[in-house]
């Protein structure tokens, strides 16, 4: 996770931070307000890629006694607050800028500065695009992008090709708000061209917090990986029984695994623990995500009982 996740995160910082600055330099001479919104975009996207930095870094802190298991979830955090200020302060205001320019036109000036810099701002974001791609495509499998995207637990990738296919498309918007406002001699096309960035962006964190917000509730390990753990359990001679298995995503590759086993009557206790060490060795060495690992060893009567009276406490809350 942290190789491909860094190198995405590096190569589309480098590439936003120098964009952001001749976009505002752009902005400045030329007047414009889409220019200006692009700069404000590929700023905050420079911040955001520094966070998920952050995020990367704090995940892997070791557990302590405040946190005994440890911090990877801070990664989804800090992918929820990237998708709060992508809506807050891109979206807000490039919206505004373009509220603004609608309401007061001005003409652009020099637009052949605003065509050179969009063209080269075009070429980095698609390299960098085309590295988060590739980056995506090793983890999809055999999923399309959009199942690959909600079944992803390393919110980093998928969050900077949002960013990064959300700025291409910001591009045009503002090559075309600016194309037009010079050719038909209308400015207020070039607000309305940061108004779209603006709409671009509200959508984009739309959808990055919905999907990191499952992250951080909570997710289950795939499907997959679940039935495995399962049949590695079922198949032990010593159990009689799998009662129930729960998994959760504590980072991209740290799985909390919980299972409730009714071993066979006749066992000691001496060989329920030597079963129960045999089956977190075959578990841990075919899944390493799987970071800790709870047996519970419970009946299956009891195990009905315990199902039977969490049902019952659900009801009587609603």
């Amino acid at each position: 996770m942290a190789t491909g996740s860094k190198k995405v995160i590096f190569a589309a910082l480098a590439g936003n931070a120098l964009i952001a600055v001749t976009k505002f330099v752009a902005a400045t001479i030329t007047g414009s307000s889409a220019m200006l919104s692009e700069g404000i975009h590929s700023l905050v996207d420079t911040g955001n890629q520094g966070l998920l930095l952050y995020g990367l870094r704090r995940a892997r802190k070791p557990a302590d006694e405040k946190h005994p298991f440890g911090y990877g979830a801070e990664l989804y955090f800090w992918s929820f607050v990237v998708a709060i200020l992508i809506f807050a302060v891109g979206a807000g205001i490039s919206i505004y800028e373009g509220v603004q320019k609608v309401l007061h036109p001005h003409a652009v000036e020099n637009p052949l500065i605003n065509y050179v810099v969009l063209a080269l701002a075009f070429v980095f974001e698609a390299v960098a695009w085309f590295i988060a791609l590739k980056e995506f495509q090793t983890t999809r499998g055999k999923n399309g992008y959009l199942e690959a995207v909600r079944e992803s637990k390393d919110p980093t990738v998928f969050t900077v090709l949002f960013e990064d296919t959300a700025a291409m498309l910001g591009l045009v918007c503002a090559f075309a708000g600016i194309y037009g406002a010079q050719m038909f001699g209308i400015p207020e096309l070039d607000g309305v061209a940061s108004i779209l960035i603006g709409v671009i962006l509200a959508i984009t964190a739309a959808l990055l917090a919905y999907e990191t917000k499952g992250l951080l509730i909570g997710e289950a390990a795939a499907p997959e990986i679940v039935n495995a753990i399962r049949n590695i359990v079922e198949a032990t001679p010593t159990v009689d029984r799998l009662n129930e298995i729960r998994t959760l995503h504590r980072g991209p590759n740290d799985v909390l695994l919980a299972i409730s086993v009714d071993f066979e009557d006749n066992l000691t206790a001496g060989k329920v623990e030597e079963a129960i060490a045999q089956l977190e060795d075959a578990i841990k060495e075919r899944f390493p995500v799987v970071k800790r690992l709870f047996i519970e060893v419970q009946s299956a009567a009891d195990h009905a009982e315990e199902v039977a009276r969490a049902a019952r406490a659900r009801l009587y809350d609603i």
